[in-house]
């Protein structure tokens, strides 16, 4: 079954804070989302701002058109894995390169018009291939379920591949991802935004463990 992974998306550096210590105490892998506004439209607790805590696997989402110039910061941060965008241009070979160097994982979020084909040749390069199917730099978007179709062509391109799902995962809809052959589902509003986040993420669990498949 999938990993089920809590997201932060936020500017406000306390509610980033509070979110870091709050899924920390449930779950052993944590994605942040980093924009500096040239990608996504807004922007969100800057990479300088943040320490990243021990005991737990960072994933950090880097929605920048120019990941080149948050490359240093990424580097004395050491996440376990680093996402860009395959839709911007920027020498991704060379910063994935450099990641590798530092023992980050490496990998590609493509947006929603993006076909998997048109980037094979960064797939190739990669550990970890995230489908975006929600709405660019905010939490709660509409998920477009129809994204599930470019799991096996992503998985055509280059075996052993990490596939990452983000974007509008809630209770409703949890359990048809987790039989799409999807190994990461990074859920946002439906955690952040409930009551008790702990017993929403063990809720998420336990549907996303379900038989049979619910679209």
């Amino acid at each position: 079954m999938p990993v089920i992974v809590p997201t932060i998306t936020t500017n406000n550096i306390a509610t980033f804070t509070q979110n870091l210590a709050t899924f920390r105490s449930f779950a052993k892998r944590i994605q942040i989302d980093v924009s500096d506004g040239t990608l996504a439209p807004t922007q969100l607790v800057p990479l300088a701002n943040m320490q990243l805590p021990d005991g737990v696997d960072i994933d950090i989402h880097l929605m920048s058109a120019r990941p080149s110039d948050h490359l240093g910061s990424i580097l004395s941060l050491k996440p376990s894995l680093c996402i860009l965008h395959a839709e911007v241009d920027d020498n991704l070979a060379n910063i994935f390169s450099h990641l590798r160097q530092a023992g980050i994982r490496t990998g590609l979020a493509l947006l929603k018009p993006t076909f998997p084909r048109r980037a094979q040749e960064l797939i190739a390069m990669v550990d970890h291939v995230m489908i975006f199917a929600g709405t660019l730099g905010q939490q709660g978007g509409q998920i477009d379920l129809l994204q599930i179709e470019k799991v096996p062509l992503i998985r055509e391109l280059k075996s052993g591949l990490e596939v990452g799902w983000d974007g509008g995962i809630n209770l409703s809809n949890i359990r048809a991802l987790a039989h799409a052959n999807i190994d990461v589902l990074n859920v946002g509003s439906a955690i952040t935004q409930a009551s008790d986040p702990g017993a929403m993420y063990q809720s998420l669990i336990t549907e996303s463990e379900k038989n049979g498949v619910l679209i």
